[in-house]
């Protein structure tokens, strides 16, 4: 239901959507049927395709063509793709949106194939933008990712981290890659320096909100709902903002030293999410991420009056709102 809310807001690019969602398919081909078989699983685990998304709604406030435009978008959701590959090796993950993971499906060492392989196709796609800066901006993506990614591993079950450590991760995983699909469909839509640094910083505040919201709803949301057990970022050690504005409570701290030891019983899951529920560091995090999607929507407000400037804010405010 949320998601076709969302496909509403947007059912004017709905044909340049598709474009770009066969061109993801085409991307994916491969002479190994293992490689493609399973890409394409992940391709059609499905996705709200918000990178693509950002990348044509910013290129509308310069020059915008579909023919062009696919060559900055399809690789923006391959590089998110991959990176969601990678994730899942490194999270254990069995289930993405309530489908097996390439990883469980397959194998750690498919999966970690698969991630190259649609990474490398990203950097194909890319080839075919003149402008350097794009590339530039991609590649500088790619390795704060990667970054990311370690430092992801480095941070599990680590609980003397602190709220600075977890913007900084989110930064890189989820942040930048929506600041530099705003960032590449302004540049490739060659829009004009000072509206391009406003879509920049409106991507990177849209993606601090989003990955917040995110981090509460595997709390507060069913599993069900999920498409994996809920608590499932603390079981694998991932400390998000709603634990570490409770860190000190004694019930969590216990969990997290049975967690890392991979003793927790569904008893003990259950007893956890109704802690964190009850707390207010639910609350806390939905206002720090309100926060960022107030900054958001002040960076809309300097750009040009056009269509696509109210469509920014109502996506913006539906991804800050969001309950999937």
């Amino acid at each position: 239901m949320e998601k076709m809310k969302l496909k509403l807001l947007y059912s004017d690019l709905k044909p340049d959507i598709e474009i770009i969602e066969k061109e993801l398919e085409k991307a994916l081909n491969s002479t190994s049927h293992l490689l493609y078989d399973a890409s394409l699983h992940l391709l059609r685990a499905g996705g709200k395709r918000i990178r693509p998304l950002f990348v044509l709604m910013s290129a509308k406030f310069g020059n915008y063509n579909i023919e062009k435009m696919k060559y900055a978008a399809v690789p923006l959701e391959l590089i998110h793709m991959g990176s969601l590959v990678h994730d899942d090796v490194i999270d254990h993950s069995d289930l993405r949106r309530g489908r097996p993971t390439v990883r469980s499906q397959w194998n750690n060492r498919v999966a970690m194939h698969t991630g190259n392989f649609i990474f490398g196709r990203a950097i194909q796609y890319v080839s075919h933008i003149d402008n350097p800066k794009a590339h530039q901006v991609l590649a500088r993506t790619m390795v704060e990712i990667c970054n990311g990614e370690v430092i992801q591993i480095e941070d599990k079950f680590r609980l003397n981290q602190n709220i600075k450590d977890y913007f900084r991760r989110i930064k890189r995983k989820t942040a930048l890659l929506i600041e530099s699909s705003c960032e590449v469909g302004a540049v490739v839509g060659e829009v004009d320096a000072i509206n391009a640094r406003h879509l920049k910083r409106f991507g990177y505040y849209v993606g601090m909100s989003y990955q917040i919201v995110d981090d509460v709803l595997d709390f507060v949301s069913t599993d069900k709902e999920l498409g994996k057990p809920a608590g499932s970022d603390l079981l694998q050690g991932n400390i998000t903002l709603p634990i570490l504005l409770m860190k000190d409570h004694p019930k969590i701290i216990e969990f997290i030293e049975r967690a890392s030891k991979g003793e927790v019983t569904e008893k003990e899951r259950m007893e956890m999410l109704n802690i964190v529920r009850k707390s207010d560091a639910i609350k806390e995090a939905l206002s720090i991420s309100d926060q960022y999607l107030a900054k958001a929507m002040k960076e809309v407000e300097a750009l040009p009056n056009n269509p696509t400037k109210k469509k920014l804010k109502e996506i913006a405010l539906f991804i800050g709102k969001r309950k999937f």
